[in-house]
């Protein structure tokens, strides 16, 4: 198949535009990754000073998906968008972004343009992540139990565990269900494992380590596979496989709760990313918003909020 039309962007914008919208700040993309350690130390901190079973699922909730934007600043670095410098942009996305929950940011960038080139086409090594919708309600359900009870967890970082003992084969976790952002071999899985004793170390010494485990280790394996999921989802399933480069994803809007839940930095706007690609992540409101106002919003999928999109991704009935 051919690679996906793409949209001159001199077509749609001005010049000034453009500028505007394409313009990086490298400490921007900088503060979006202490905001991210922040947040996390921040909801550690509360489980820590108060310890009760509110405050832990909070925290969790918090944490898993503040892990889960560990990963779309990741993708922002494998775009080129955390710094102006490519030696900072890599370093910072590879060991305070993708390392810290299993990826390779090299890795995951091979992987993860080929997914633009042929966006929603066969080639797509992401299309198995919508092709399936919409799903029943009780399959998605399963799911979500898989998700919850650290079975989707499992079944991702066993085998990136086994690595280990493969003789630096590498291996490949991809099951149709989530994205492939943790293909990896012996030596990514090693710097997983060093980083994190890293991170259980200064847990430990801040007198939390044991909410190192009650809170990082279980918002991995519970809360951010759930919400990959839901975002995974939101932004390809039920959307065109056709020519029309507008229709390829989705862009979400999301209130307060569903961006400190499900939905961190701007990764809502999932048609605009596509559209334009190396947009930094928090441009692309403002490019939402310039074509709303030149008219060309119509041509895109945008769903009002989160559950709207889950609602569409279950609508198949079951046969009775």
């Amino acid at each position: 198949m051919p690679i996906v039309e793409r949209v001159d962007p001199k077509s749609i914008f001005t010049p000034d535009e453009w500028a505007r919208l394409t313009a990086r700040n490298s400490w921007r993309g900088m503060w979006l990754v202490a905001h991210c350690w922040g947040v996390i130390i921040g909801a550690v901190a509360l489980v820590a000073i108060w310890p009760n079973p509110f405050t832990w699922l909070i925290a969790v909730m918090i944490v898993g998906t503040r892990q889960l934007g560990l990963a779309i600043l990741m993708h922002e670095a494998a775009h080129g968008g955390l710094h102006t410098s490519q030696k900072i942009n890599e370093f910072v996305g590879q060991w305070l972004c993708a390392v810290p929950v299993g990826a390779s940011l090299a890795g995951y960038r091979a992987y993860h343009l080929k997914h633009h080139r042929y966006t929603q086409q066969p080639e797509d090594p992401d299309l198995g992540l919508s092709a399936p919708f919409p799903i029943s309600k009780d399959s998605f359900g399963r799911k979500v139990f898989r998700d919850l009870t650290g079975q989707t967890f499992i079944k991702q970082r066993l085998p990136l565990f086994m690595a280990l003992f493969r003789d630096g084969k590498p291996v490949e976790v991809h099951d149709d269900e989530t994205e492939n952002f943790l293909t990896s071999g012996a030596q990514a899985m090693r710097n997983f494992l060093i980083l994190n004793a890293l991170l259980f170390v200064l847990f430990y010494f801040a007198g939390a380590g044991v909410w190192f485990f009650a809170v990082w280790v279980v918002g991995m394996a519970t809360w951010f596979p759930l919400v990959t999921r839901v975002r995974n989802i939101a932004e390809h399933a039920c959307t065109s496989t056709g020519p029309d480069p507008f229709s390829h994803a989705r862009t979400t809007h999301a209130n307060f709760i569903e961006r400190a839940f499900i939905a961190p930095y701007w990764v809502n706007y999932h048609a605009e990313h596509h559209l334009f690609m190396y947009l930094p992540c928090y441009n692309l409101p403002e490019a939402h918003r310039l074509l709303a106002a030149k008219g060309l919003i119509e041509r895109v999928d945008v769903a009002p909020n989160y559950l709207d999109v889950l609602r569409l991704a279950t609508s198949r009935v079951t046969p009775a």
